[in-house]
């Protein structure tokens, strides 16, 4: 499954908030779109410089929203 391109078509940067499977919720913004790379873990860059690295398997949903 290709998420990268799915989420690209938002824009260039986007928020995100990250449904984990304990009921946590995470708000990420910032997130460069081209960063994005999928492995056993999801690995992208905000727009300050960050490193962000999530592990996809306690994840239930990712809602994400285009930055203007």
């Amino acid at each position: 499954m290709n998420l990268h391109s799915t989420i690209e078509q938002k824009g260039k940067i986007v928020t995100e908030i990250l449904h984990f499977s304990e009921g946590n919720k995470r708000t990420i913004t910032g997130i460069l779109t081209d960063t994005i790379k999928q492995g056993e873990f999801t690995k992208f860059e905000l727009e300050d410089g960050r490193l962000i690295l999530i592990n996809t398997s306690n994840v239930d949903m990712i809602e994400v929203f285009k930055e203007n």
